[in-house]
């Protein structure tokens, strides 16, 4: 496929307590283009979000099955230390300690779903199970519209 991926390995992410903005579109095609205008305003808005955790990475979270109403979408956050009067228009997210398998991408976002296939594909081999109700996260230190550089952290067991 020749897309360029590291992988990273088990490891253990602590609890996250994420806020930004939830994106839900009614079919999967929509989140390419809703993803990225949220991620330029949250960029837009970061001075107003208290307790940031430095570095400051963009994280996206989202759930492969979602059991409820509430667990429909993909949210597009910062990190903070803390929940403290939240920005209009603004939503939180505490994502609980898990063990991911994590590939390192760097490439272009309309990659990443593709690289999905390779990390599925390294969990299967290695014998471990994947947990898709539970938060998968994407942990980029780089977001532009030419390149991302990204961790993808599929929940395991």
């Amino acid at each position: 496929m020749g897309i360029p991926v590291t992988f990273n390995g088990i490891k253990e992410i602590t609890e996250k307590k994420l806020v930004g903005y939830r994106v839900v579109c009614s079919d999967i095609t929509g989140y390419g283009q809703e993803i990225p205008k949220a991620s330029l305003l949250l960029e837009q808005r970061k001075g107003e979000i208290m307790h940031l955790v430095e570095p400051v990475h963009l994280i996206g979270a989202f759930k492969v099955t979602e059991l409820s109403d509430e667990d429909n979408g993909y949210w597009v956050c910062y990190e903070v230390n803390e929940f403290e009067m939240i920005p209009e228009g603004m939503v939180c997210l505490m994502v609980p300690t898990q063990k991911y398998a994590v590939l390192h991408f760097k490439g272009h976002a309309s990659q990443i779903y593709h690289v999905y296939t390779h990390l599925h594909e390294w969990i299967n081999e290695n014998g471990y199970k994947r947990l898709p109700e539970e938060w998968s996260l994407e942990i980029y230190s780089k977001w532009t519209e030419t390149e991302d550089i990204v961790y993808l952290c599929d929940p395991i067991l």
